[in-house]
């Protein structure tokens, strides 16, 4: 009888815990100011926040001042809020001209410039498979021009794509090649898509010298380019500009409470660029404003910020709102490469990304169901009356292109806490990188809950007893137990 009233009293008191959390947070959440942010980071002023255009510096001000006045704290290293990064604007030639053999290829068409220098003339092709570092061992490259494939066996995600060509950039820039030609045969990504989307200005990670090697895509999907065949190639390409850019990841901290759990960080994330002035819609609007992709994401991370710099956790928060996540990841990419807390203090990432909603009732957690702490996230989600689910269109592919993965591929568990959709259908199509996207078309109600529900997911997550895992089997699970040495 004394062990079932125990029991009893332990259930009680663990209920009013969680009534209480959630209740300090409704009490606590401004949000007439949080949906003022949201409006003002959506606005035609700040010009759909494309990381090369003047108008990110409002937003990124904008967004920084705001964690100062939370309370957060700079990170050391940092430059006060910011995470500075050398980016390059690189617009496409004049005139690109290429022959292998019989065949030809001109820019926009079947090949793409995509960095680097003009270059003119007649040179020798070798081929470097996937252009890893053991497929350029031993080759002469001395004035020539290396030809690899695009990506790498299981890598062939967009993202994966951009990243792994700088690597192999810098490889044949070190080789002594002039250029790098790469074959594009990614079935999961569309010629004529790429081609739309890279036939203009395009942003990189500035990576110095090898960034003027000039870098090629040609269009092979029926693989004609064999090593065995390739030979030389003649080259045309004239009036390539590029020019350098100031990219700002806006980043701070909040020390935990707790003696040892401080010493470990819950990752706060969101990317705050969008994709900037397109083509005008029916209505002649051309700003791609932005609202559900991802000023929303943003004003979330913010408001935590807010919440947990007066209520702290036990364990410390790191707050992180990416630039240039829709130029192929490449903010959180550089923060990973280059962070400014040890990646292994850092045992969760909670980010957000979204494309839209379509459902009021549900949070959409993509990569619910592959971390220990995703029961976390559905009590916080139910505790708000909304359902946490899982991915509904895996097809998309959307764990691999948000800022998570490059978390994840570290072995950090990153689950990406997006707005509620069922499918990734015509109600998510009408506004995701459309000029469409406003606040005057947003659900506000909805989005009070979801800001209110990521604050309570992180404080969860951030005081619990055990350290968050990927589940057994995952195929992050190994790369994770060499980071944090389990």
């Amino acid at each position: 009888m004394q062990k079932s009233l125990l029991t009893l009293g332990l259930l009680v008191i663990s209920g009013s815990l969680v009534l209480a959390q959630k209740q300090d947070i409704e009490k606590k959440f401004d949000g007439k100011t949080a949906i003022s942010e949201f409006t003002y980071l959506a606005s035609d002023e700040l010009m759909g926040r494309d990381p090369a255009r003047p108008e990110m510096k409002l937003a990124y001000t904008f967004i920084a001042s705001s964690l100062e006045k939370a309370g957060a704290k700079p990170i050391p290293g940092a430059d006060g809020f910011y995470q500075n990064i050398p980016f390059r604007l690189s617009s496409p030639p004049k005139s690109g001209k290429l022959t292998i053999g019989s065949t030809d290829y001109a820019q926009g068409k079947n090949m793409l410039v995509l960095d680097g220098k003009s270059l003119t003339g007649t040179f020798e092709l070798v081929e470097v498979g996937f252009g890893m570092e053991e497929d350029f061992a031993g080759k002469d490259l001395k004035g020539k021009i290396a030809v690899a494939n695009v990506g790498a066996p299981n890598r062939l995600t967009p993202s994966d794509l951009f990243s792994l060509g700088g690597e192999k950039s810098k490889r044949a820039k070190e080789a002594g090649a002039v250029a790098l030609i790469e074959r594009f045969n990614a079935p999961a990504v569309p010629w004529q898509l790429a081609s739309n989307f890279l036939n203009r200005a395009t942003l990189t990670l500035d990576q110095g010298s090898s960034s003027d090697l000039t870098y090629i895509w040609v269009e092979d999907l029926k693989n004609q380019l064999r090593g065995d065949v390739l030979t030389k190639a003649s080259l045309e390409i004239t009036g390539k500009t590029n020019r350098s850019v100031d990219g700002k990841n806006v980043v701070a901290w909040i020390e935990g409470t707790d003696p040892n759990l401080k010493n470990e960080y819950v990752l706060l994330s969101a990317h705050y660029d969008h994709v900037g002035v397109g083509t005008p819609d029916a209505q002649g609007d051309s700003i791609y404003n932005g609202a559900r992709d991802n000023a929303v994401g943003t004003v979330a991370v913010m408001n935590a910020a807010k919440y947990f710099a007066q209520n702290p956790p036990k364990r410390s928060i790191l707050l992180a709102l990416w630039t240039a996540e829709e130029k192929g990841l490449l903010g959180s990419a550089y923060f990973a490469n280059n962070p400014l807390v040890p990646l292994d203090q850092i045992v969760y990432n909670l980010n957000i990304d979204n494309a839209g909603y379509n459902d009021t009732s549900l949070i959409t957690v993509i990569g619910l169901g592959r971390t220990s702490g995703d029961f976390l996230l559905e009590e916080a989600a139910a505790e708000f009356g909304v359902k946490a689910v899982s991915d509904p269109s895996p097809e998309q592919g959307l764990y691999d292109r948000s800022d998570n993965v490059n978390f994840a591929r570290k072995g950090i568990p990153a689950p990406t806490f997006s707005l509620g959709f069922t499918a990734f259908d015509d109600s998510i199509q009408k506004y995701y990188h459309k000029a469409g996207d406003h606040v005057d078309n947003f659900d506000l109600d909805y989005a009070q809950i979801y800001w209110k529900a990521f604050i309570l997911s992180a404080q969860k997550i951030a005081n619990w007893d055990q350290r968050p895992a990927w589940k057994a089997g995952d195929k992050y699970e190994e790369v994770s137990k060499q980071l944090y040495g389990k």
